[in-house]
């Protein structure tokens, strides 16, 4: 019998990593699925993994505290005795709620704390594990117009950011070569928390600017996510893949 591939994906409990963590199960993969303040909906989300026959457990942790990042690398990597696949999508969320009443300054610090610092220091820790064990891959998420730009401070801040991340991707990427494979995902328009509920300016905003003419949804990332992890793209390593209906910026 076939040994599950096992995997987990950082930033699951709704939205885009929600939707990777069950396209990941549906193709028969192992997935820990990670959280912080949506406890409930993380623990749900296990659950339903384990309904489609897979492994699971929910795993929660403040990705702004570096000692939280360790402790989970070591109970994710200890779970199974290690992990095929490290999807690190957690992301600050300055959009909605509360936090988009931060100031500049404030929103900057979560974004780097959340999104970069995490990022770097859990898949450098992980590469490590995977590159001593023989093998492994890792996705991490960037944004579409980091390198290209976009006006306000949203702009500034992401781009600030999610450029670090996909930076640091390539530099790892060669770091760990040959044996571990790590990759990212840089999304575009996509319909999330934020995208439901944007005004009528963004709506036409998005057809505009996507040759597509659709805002993209979390499936479109999650597709992508597990051709990345899986053996079809072992020629793949160091690239950024634009998912954004085709905007060219």
């Amino acid at each position: 019998m076939t040994r599950s591939r096992k995997a987990i994906v950082v930033g699951s409990s709704s939205g885009i990593g929600r939707s990777v963590a069950l396209n990941l199960a549906l193709d028969g993969w192992d997935v820990l699925v990670h959280g912080y303040h949506k406890v409930k909906a993380t623990e749900e989300l296990a659950e339903v993994i384990k309904t489609l026959g897979q492994d699971s457990a929910s795993l929660l942790a403040n990705l702004a505290e570096a000692s939280e990042v360790n402790r989970l690398v070591d109970q994710a990597w200890n779970k199974w005795g290690g992990l095929d696949a490290w999807l690190h999508l957690a992301g600050a969320d300055i959009l909605t709620g509360n936090s988009r009443h931060a100031d500049f300054q404030e929103k900057l610090q979560s974004l780097w704390n959340v999104d970069v610092m995490s990022t770097i220091s859990a898949c450098r820790q992980v590469g490590q594990l995977m590159k001593a064990r023989g093998g492994g891959s890792i996705v991490t998420m960037g944004w579409d117009q980091a390198e290209t730009g976009m006006e306000g401070d949203s702009g500034e801040l992401f781009a600030a950011t999610k450029g670090a991340v996909m930076a640091f991707t390539r530099s790892l990427s060669l770091s760990l070569s040959p044996v571990v494979r790590v990759n990212c995902i840089a999304p575009g328009w996509i319909k999330t928390a934020w995208g439901d509920d944007a005004p009528e300016v963004w709506q036409q905003r998005v057809l505009r600017e996507t040759p597509l003419r659709r805002w993209g949804l979390p499936e479109d990332i999650a597709a992508a996510c597990k051709f990345l992890v899986s053996h079809e793209a072992s020629f793949m390593t160091g690239q950024i893949i634009r998912v954004n209906g085709g905007a060219v910026r």
